[in-house]
């Protein structure tokens, strides 16, 4: 199990790390911060630039996931992010990434949540620092769940401006 762990921290959090840094300074063919900005702000966000640096940050908490390091906090960062981008992107393009749909998302934030409740393994820095009797459990895995839902359904309800209606009584 512990090896198995390793392997989807590392590749899921080595993933969601890559993304974070093409966001937050253009690496891997990124726009970084100014150019996810446009794509933030074609997505309706009133702050385009911050919620491109907020999500570069999030994704990038995949760097501490891939180390098991304060693995719960790392976990949340990857689930509030995906609750945005299936939630903005791609859950009106149903469930298959071949259509743009949120399949892709939904597995990642699923592994996000069950490392979170499982805890990060034997081969982790929480288990090296003794932290991971305390930061791993079931309640931690709920936690996760529920904090991402409230904290990404907040980001696309607040964050956003509201559409204006076309045809607007007189």
């Amino acid at each position: 199990m512990a090896y198995g762990l390793l392997l989807l921290r590392v590749v899921v959090g080595g993933t969601m790390f890559t993304h974070g840094a093409q966001k937050l300074f253009g690496w891997f063919g990124g726009g970084g911060p100014r150019g996810t900005a446009d794509f933030f702000g074609a997505l309706g966000f009133r702050a385009p630039l911050a919620m491109a640096v907020l999500a570069g940050l999030s994704e990038s908490s995949g760097a501490f996931f891939a180390a098991g390091f304060l693995t719960p906090l790392a976990s949340l960062g990857i689930c509030v992010v995906m609750v945005v981008a299936i939630l903005t992107v791609h859950i009106s393009k149903g469930f298959f990434v071949s259509n743009g749909g949120y399949e892709y998302n939904l597995t990642l934030y699923t592994v996000a949540v069950a490392v979170a409740a499982t805890g990060p393994g034997r081969f982790s820095a929480d288990r090296a620092l003794h932290w991971d009797d305390n930061l791993s459990g079931l309640w931690w895995g709920v936690g996760v769940l529920g904090a991402s839902l409230v904290l990404g359904g907040l980001t696309v309800t607040l964050g956003r401006r509201r559409e204006r209606l076309e045809h607007a009584p007189a």
